[in-house]
């Protein structure tokens, strides 16, 4: 038997696309297996306790908190060391284009908000305007990077940045209007372990050590605050150092170390996790509900639209410039993608409906559909521009 050869295998990881054909079979992996009759042993296994309560400190949780709150802290860990590291050297390093994802995200943020609320106004699920604001990062990303070179390097740090902001939008969202209770102490802590780590930046203090095991705690205390703790892994890669010149720095250090295992462990982990919808009768129809629509709509028209319309504005203003080689067509592409909701949309629908299981069911299906139409058409309309761009 011919053995298979192994270069084949490291071209394919060291290949742009290949963590978001990963991602994306265990998204088909995930729907398969919870339609399946098997599909009880996965929700099993994601209901799986890990972890324990050492010296009293609550470190048990299931297995797919593990994977939402601190697997995807580590996702945008990383994601922040990429944002400022262009924040000081790269695309983001001037206001005007720094400036440009944060208008962006907050059009797409209050255009889809506002198209859920036509439709739901004066319903009982009026309370679910929160669910297509947020773009999942790391759909978003994914899909893009199935583009590879075919758009510039620019747009997807503008995506990126785009959706930094965007979740950070919904997680204040969620602090303010879904959060049960806020436990203000436990910012309070983080705040003070993140003015340390700023000291440590300040005082030159190079070693990742000093970084990482800090930001643990940051984890800790926002995740016992009742805000996501996933906001724990930008506010630490914020506080690395780094430098303007070719010399690695103790930030560009850890993104190498952190890039295969995010791309080819935590993504895929976090895809399986939260994509695993048993689809049920009459989710079809509920797609033509005020919450339906509301949800569909709000992805696949609010977030372009807003997200297009709050950067012509901010353009035209003067006070921002288009990403790099990048063109209107383009940034309304990215756009498009922008409205892949996943899993902060569900994670607010859960919020939205808790004890309402046919409400947050037609909501998962609806955030779904409005997620993969939003790929689909985003993913589409950045691949005929490039063929029409190298005509």
């Amino acid at each position: 038997m011919k053995l298979i050869n192994l270069q084949v295998f490291k071209s394919f990881f060291k290949s742009g696309s290949a963590s978001g054909i990963l991602l994306l079979s265990c998204v088909l992996v995930a729907i398969g297996w919870a339609n399946s009759p098997y599909g009880g042993v996965l929700e099993q296994i994601l209901a799986t306790p890990l972890g324990g309560n050492p010296a009293g400190v609550q470190l048990r949780y299931p297995l797919l908190t593990w994977i939402n709150d601190g697997l995807m802290a580590v996702f945008f860990l990383m994601v922040g060391l990429e944002i400022k590291r262009e924040l000081v050297e790269g695309e983001l390093s001037s206001f005007r284009k720094a400036a440009l994802p944060v208008f962006a995200a907050l059009g797409g943020v209050l255009a889809p908000a506002l198209i859920y609320t036509l439709f739901n106004k004066g319903t009982p699920t009026a309370g679910g305007w929160g669910i297509p604001m947020a773009t999942d990062i790391a759909f978003a990303l994914a899909i893009i990077g199935l583009l590879g070179k075919r758009v510039p390097v620019s747009l997807k740090i503008f995506l990126a940045a785009l959706a930094i902001v965007d979740d950070l939008m919904a997680i204040l969202v969620i602090a303010l209007f879904y959060s049960t209770e806020i436990q203000l102490h436990y910012l309070v802590y983080a705040g003070a372990v993140t003015l340390l780590l700023t000291l440590f930046n300040r005082m030159g203090v190079r070693r990742l050590v000093f970084y990482v095991v800090p930001g643990l705690l940051i984890w800790y205390f926002i995740h016992h605050s009742g805000i996501h703790a996933t906001i724990a892994g930008v506010i630490t890669a914020f506080t690395l150092p780094t430098t303007p010149d070719s010399r690695e720095s103790p930030l560009e250090k850890l993104e190498h170390l952190l890039l295969q295992p995010v791309n080819f462990v935590i993504m895929p982990l976090f895809a399986l996790a939260n994509t695993n919808i048993v689809l049920e009768a009459g989710m079809l129809e509920g797609l033509a509900t005020p919450l339906g629509l509301g949800i569909v709509l709000g992805l696949l028209v609010g977030k372009p639209v807003g997200i297009s319309l709050f950067s012509w504005l901010a353009v035209k203003s003067g006070i921002c410039q288009l990403p790099t080689n990048a063109h209107w067509k383009q940034l309304i592409g990215a756009g498009m993608l922008g409205g892949i909701g996943f899993t902060m949309s569900i994670f607010i629908a859960i919020l939205s409906f808790t004890g309402q299981t046919a409400l947050l069911a037609e909501a998962k299906f609806a955030v779904l559909t409005g997620s993969v139409l939003s790929g689909i058409v985003g993913f589409s309309m950045l691949r005929l521009l490039h063929k029409n761009d190298s005509r």
